[in-house]
């Protein structure tokens, strides 16, 4: 009789966390959609998830801080939120429960404090929108899409205005594209609608027009004609790789900043988080967000150099295969890359080992760097084999990493990961270009030499540190509360 007396009482306590996440989620989308407001949790998006995702993110966040996060408390905060005045932001709404408990007798309520740790929110100033054109359409250009769409809200940040490809535009073609971002073999289903306006040459997104121009040269392009003003231009196209060739873009009309999603020479390579601030959107107006694997492994770096000290290190990424290997074995330009990827491992080389110094000078010279494609189609491991300056700990590291994944500038890089049984179809889809395996990093008894293990979502993860990079350059990051 009391074994279902329990059970009777897990099943209410159950139907009861369920019903306060269904109203969590009500308030998550009144508030981005009617305020700008986006609400996450220890940097995990919460917009469009279901009351699974939810809860499995609070099992996350209890973990992680190592205190029960409760929906319940999460639904507290959340309409706190809604009752003070804020402008367009980004709030953890995971630190703000983990610090409310923190802070139990300093405030009467939950709106007294959560009005007191967002008093400065209304410092910043005005956001102006920005237009946004994709140059290029492939992997990272119909990310960038998704994500751009999916948090337009009331378009007070980034506004996606066109994609550019080569060819011909008619309505197969269009199509054919709309298939490709709606529908995706890694990543899903895109959370939104896709349609085709012929006649207007354009995708019509989540009930927008995105015009959709054909061009062989950035500079015969006219956006103006498109009402397209002072722009950003994201080139994926992987074609145009230094200042001169770039700097085509801002011979159209309506551009006035260049965005490269591929190392670039001659203009500032970035890794959002660790070297944004070194250049000013005011008198800067190429960029480039440098590599997957440079974002995934600098973050870390940075950690560690400033901590520790390198003396040294080895970098192994073992990287998932790209388009630009053959399905089946045929001629490529490349050693190894032409065997089939699908079915061989190939070492081939990556510059993301000398690529770190252009964010962090003080590695200069300091590391190796080489890569191994393997047969998955999405998802990477960076290997870190570092020789330190001063000695460490397993606990040591560990304690720093969770440290900056909770708090300071690499909250949006870092992710500390928690669980053993951690596999790469487990990372996909991570907003974090930096996953540290807490469980898998090896040191020597000396504590001078330690190997660190960081997924990295090479697609996605990436995506993401574009559109933060874009924010930056575009000056419409807004109040964020980490």
């Amino acid at each position: 009789m009391s074994f279902n007396k329990t059970y009777e009482k897990e099943l209410s306590f159950q139907a009861d966390r369920r019903r306060a996440t269904v109203e969590f989620i009500k308030t998550v989308s009144d508030l981005w959609y009617d305020r700008s407001i986006e609400l996450v949790i220890f940097r995990n998006q919460l917009i469009d998830r279901n009351v699974s995702q939810i809860l499995n993110l609070h099992d996350y966040a209890g973990k992680f801080v190592q205190k029960p996060i409760s929906i319940f408390d999460s639904v507290e905060i959340a309409q706190a939120i809604k009752t003070l005045d804020i402008p367009p932001a980004k709030l953890d709404i995971g630190k703000l429960t983990y610090e409310y408990h923190l802070e139990d007798n300093k405030h009467s309520n939950a709106t007294a404090f959560v009005a007191q740790k967002l008093k400065d929110a209304n410092k910043n100033g005005k956001i102006e929108p920005k237009d946004v054109i994709l140059y290029g359409f492939g992997r990272i250009g119909r990310l960038v899409a998704r994500e751009l769409m999916a948090r337009t809200g009331k378009g007070s940040q980034l506004r996606l205005r066109a994609i550019v490809t080569r060819g011909a535009i008619n309505e197969e073609i269009l199509e054919k594209r709309a298939s490709l971002l709606r529908n995706d073999s890694v990543h899903g289903d895109f959370s939104g609608t896709v349609s085709v306006d012929s006649k207007n040459n354009a995708l019509i997104i989540n009930g927008t027009t995105v015009n959709v121009i054909s061009a062989n040269a950035p500079e015969d392009i006219d956006y103006t004609k498109f009402n397209i003003q002072k722009a950003l231009v994201i080139d994926n196209t992987g074609a145009f790789r230094d200042n001169k060739a770039l700097s085509r873009h801002l011979k159209s009309k309506g551009v006035t900043k260049v965005l490269l999603t591929a190392p670039g020479k001659g203009v500032p390579n970035i890794v959002h988080g660790v070297n944004h601030f070194e250049n000013n959107p005011d008198s800067v107006n190429i960029f480039s967000a440098a590599s997957c694997t440079t974002n995934a492994i600098t973050p870390v770096l940075k950690v560690m150099e400033d901590s520790f000290g390198v003396k040294s290190g080895h970098l192994e990424t073992i990287h998932a295969y790209t388009n630009d290997q053959n399905l089946v074995d045929n001629f490529h330009s490349k050693y190894r890359r032409g065997r089939a990827a699908g079915l061989n491992m190939v070492i081939t080389e990556t510059g993301a080992g000398k690529a770190v110094s252009k964010a962090l000078p003080s590695l200069e010279g300091k590391l190796t760097s080489n890569a191994i494609r393997v047969p998955v189609p999405n998802g990477s491991l960076a290997i870190l084999n570092l020789e330190l300056e001063k000695k460490a700990s397993l606990n040591g590291i560990n304690t720093i990493m969770k440290k900056y994944a909770l708090e300071g500038d690499l909250v949006e890089q870092i992710k500390y990961e928690l669980s053993d049984e951690l596999v790469s179809s487990d990372i996909v889809g991570s907003s974090a270009p930096s996953i540290y395996d807490s469980k898998a990093t090896i040191i020597r008894p000396d504590g001078k030499n330690v190997v660190l293990y960081i997924w990295y979502d090479n697609e996605y993860g990436y995506s993401h540190q574009v559109i933060r990079l874009a924010k930056y350059i575009a000056k419409v990051r807004r109040y964020t509360y980490y």
